[in-house]
C-alpha cells in the first residue's frame, strides 16, 4: 500500500508529457486568396495525399499574431511589406517569396446602378455621395479596414486619388478583411464596393456580382509574398514550393493575379 502511494506521489510531481502537436500545418492566408487557394491546396491533397489547414483573414492580423507566435507553418501575405517586418524580427525562415500582384475592382449587385465605365470606375462612389448629400438615401461604400488590410489601404488610397475619400465617409462601411467587405459590397442597402479581383472572379461571388477594373496606378502595387514560419513542418515545406510550381501558378493567373517572374525550385 505504501509502494502504492508513493508510486502515485512520483506521477503526480513528474513534469507532464508534452502533447504531440497536430500534422496538419496550418496556414495563414490573406483572405483575396480564399478561392484561388483553396483550389491549389485541393489538388495538393489530391497529389500528394497530405492535409491542410487553411485559415483566411486580413493579413496585418496575421503578422501581428504571427509576431506572437500563433502556430501558423506558412504565411501567404497580401502586402509583403508584413513579411518582411516579419522576417527582420526572426519569425520567418527567409525573406521568402513574391507569389503575386493583385488588382482592385468597384464590386457592385446587377440593378443597383449602370456598372461604371473602366475609364471612371468610381463613379458609383460618386453617385452614391451626390444621392446622400441631396437627402435621396445612404447607400453604402463597402471596403476594408485600412487599418490592417492591405486591399484596404488601396481602396483609400484609390479614393484619395480621386478626390473621394472623405466626402464617402459617411457612407463607408468596412470589412474585417477584404473577403466580408466583398460579402457588404452584394448587400441590399450597399451601392458598392471596393475589394480584391480575385473575389470577383470566384464563381461563388460571379454568378452574383459585376465589376470594374481600378487602374493599377490609382493605388501603390499589391505585392503579394509568402515565406515559411520558424520551425515549419515537411508538408508545410512542400505546399510552400507546389505553389511555386507552374499548376499552381496558373490557378493563381485564372483568378486574375499577375504572376512575378522567377524560377520555381
Amino acid at each position: 500500500m505504501r509502494f502504492k502511494c508513493l508510486l502515485l506521489l512520483a506521477l503526480l510531481v513528474l513534469p507532464a508529457a508534452p502533447v504531440l502537436a497536430s500534422t496538419v500545418p496550418t496556414v495563414a492566408a490573406a483572405s483575396d486568396l480564399q478561392f484561388a487557394l483553396s483550389e491549389v491546396a485541393d489538388r495538393f491533397r489530391t497529389e500528394t495525399g497530405r492535409q491542410l489547414r487553411l485559415n483566411f483573414g486580413s493579413s496585418g492580423n496575421f503578422r501581428r499574431q504571427i509576431a506572437q507566435g500563433a502556430p501558423f507553418e506558412l504565411y501567404l501575405s497580401a502586402d509583403e511589406a508584413y513579411v518582411a517586418a516579419l522576417h527582420e524580427e526572426g519569425h520567418t525562415e527567409d525573406a521568402g517569396v513574391r507569389y503575386a500582384v493583385g488588382r482592385l475592382v468597384w464590386l457592385q449587385r446587377p440593378g443597383r446602378g449602370d456598372l461604371p465605365d473602366p475609364e471612371d470606375p468610381l463613379a458609383g462612389v460618386r453617385q452614391a455621395i451626390t444621392a446622400h448629400q441631396a437627402g435621396e438615401g445612404r447607400a453604402r461604400l463597402a471596403l476594408a479596414n485600412p487599418q490592417h488590410a492591405p486591399y484596404g489601404v488601396a481602396a483609400r488610397q484609390a479614393l484619395e486619388q480621386a478626390g473621394l475619400w472623405t466626402p464617402s465617409e459617411p457612407l463607408r462601411i468596412l470589412g474585417e478583411n477584404v473577403s466580408q467587405a466583398a460579402q457588404f459590397a452584394l448587400s441590399p442597402d450597399a451601392r458598392g464596393g471596393l475589394v480584391a479581383y480575385s473575389l470577383a472572379l470566384a464563381p461563388a461571388l460571379a454568378e452574383r456580382s459585376e465589376h470594374v477594373l481600378i487602374p493599377e496606378s490609382w493605388h501603390a502595387p499589391l505585392n503579394q509574398r509568402m515565406a515559411l514560419i520558424q520551425g515549419a513542418g515537411e508538408t508545410a515545406r512542400a505546399f510552400y514550393a507546389y505553389l511555386q510550381q507552374p499548376e499552381a501558378r496558373a490557378i493563381f493567373a485564372d483568378y486574375g493575379f499577375t504572376l512575378p517572374d522567377h524560377e520555381a525550385p
